[in-house]
């Protein structure tokens, strides 16, 4: 095994590690505060910090991983992610309503943080090491965001069943040991100075990405807002409020994840592949953009019409919508290193999961609002709305890469 290969399985199985714990505390927070009572908006309201803070950690993360190196925010992302856990399981039930909810925002926004250095410093070392594995960019950045959401899908699960197996407190002290096992791990396996470089020197600088960059980040915000203002609130609750069980909520979820991870693997084998690496990939993205958008509107329409078993034709349309957004999503993965600057990759990776992370908060707060106030018609046709805007954006993406930011061949 190279030193490519080895330093791209290293830090793929630290991020499965932090995403295994991440998607559990995501279903240990909803269905905990749900089972207390919580409203559809207060539920979307806790992790709104969660993803605000997100969009600052990948903008910082890139450039301190382009500062100090990508080990080094990899174990400060770890570290931070492990305070979180432990933040909230100070949380006390005698406490009132008011802090208890102030608290928990507070420790999300922390574990937000972490998430996000985490992420930003995991995918640049794929375009490090891709450097180093002639054509293997499209398939490494394929394997791994496919193998980390079906690992989030495991993660939804295994929180249901800590929740009910040990209670809330001992499943989050669980989790912050074994992520304290994959800190030690990246400590001694990952190089200290892997991906360290010449940052930026001002804010302007930082965010002078070039066009590319600019509009797939845009396209991103619409892409995982339209995910995310179903997926946070308002189907977990439309589901349970026709007499489904938290269990089956939980693993439909999972389920839905992991599918959507396991598309995405297969993305590279599924988009025809370019000698330039653009020239199709893009138009593939276009396509596929223009594809996910009428699935939502579709949905939202039968809603409407309160078609019979409109669970189940909820649960089919949506896992329509997941084989479609996944492959949207691991195009959008690859174009995004395909675009960026190999000296500066971190900033450039970060940059582009800042405008991830906005479009998950606008999502998430559009979640509780659309479903409190039109129900899962309003969820489902907002989604569809952002898509559209998302395929409009991709109709201007270069097809030919920018003469300062060469990247691997793909």
């Amino acid at each position: 095994m190279n030193t490519g290969t080895r330093n791209y399985a290293i830090v793929t199985a630290a991020y499965w590690g932090f995403t295994l714990s991440d998607g559990a505390l995501r279903m240990l927070v909803l269905l905990h505060f749900y089972r207390l009572g919580y409203s559809p908006f207060t539920l979307a309201f806790l992790f709104l910090l969660y993803e605000a803070m997100g969009i600052v950690a990948n903008l910082v993360g890139g450039w301190l991983a382009t500062r100090y190196g990508i080990q080094r925010m990899l174990v400060v992302g770890l570290a931070t992610q492990i305070t979180g856990f432990l933040l909230l399981s100070a949380l006390s039930p005698s406490w009132t309503a008011v802090m208890s909810v102030a608290w928990v925002v507070l420790a999300q926004g922390v574990c937000g943080v972490a998430k996000d250095l985490t992420k930003t410093a995991s995918k640049s070392a794929i375009k490090l090491t891709a450097g180093t594995a002639s054509g293997q960019l499209f398939k490494w950045v394929a394997f791994f965001t496919g193998s980390k959401n079906a690992m989030k899908g495991v993660g939804f699960f295994l929180g249901g069943v800590l929740l009910q197996g040990l209670g809330f407190q001992h499943s989050l002290w669980l989790m912050a040991g074994l992520l304290a096992l994959v800190l030690a791990g990246v400590l001694f396996f990952v190089p200290p100075l892997m991906g360290k470089a010449k940052a930026s020197k001002s804010a302007k600088e930082l965010f002078a990405k070039n066009r590319g960059i600019n509009l797939l980040a845009a396209a991103r915000v619409m892409l995982f807002g339209a995910r995310d203002v179903w997926f946070v609130v308002g189907v977990p609750v439309f589901l349970y409020s026709v007499g489904w069980t938290f269990t089956m909520v939980g693993a439909f979820l999972a389920l839905w994840t992991i599918g959507y991870g396991v598309v995405q693997g297969f993305a590279p084998q599924l988009v025809r592949r370019s000698d330039d690496g653009l020239s199709t990939e893009v138009p593939a993205a276009r396509a596929w953009s223009a594809a996910l958008a009428l699935v939502p509107l579709v949905l939202g329409g039968l809603v409407l019409a309160e078609v019979p078993q409109l669970e189940w034709v909820v649960v089919g349309g949506l896992a329509v919508f997941g084989i479609a957004f996944a492959i949207n999503s691991s195009v959008h993965s690859y174009l995004i290193l395909a675009y960026a600057g190999s000296e500066k990759a971190a900033e450039d990776v970060g940059f582009y999961y800042a405008a991830n992370a906005l479009g998950r908060f606008f999502g998430t707060l559009m979640s509780g609002l659309l479903y409190q106030a039109y129900g899962l018609s309003g969820a489902l046709i907002g989604s569809g709305l952002m898509l559209v805007l998302c395929w409009a954006l991709t109709l201007n993406l270069p097809t030919r890469r920018a003469l300062e930011a060469p990247v691997a061949q793909a």
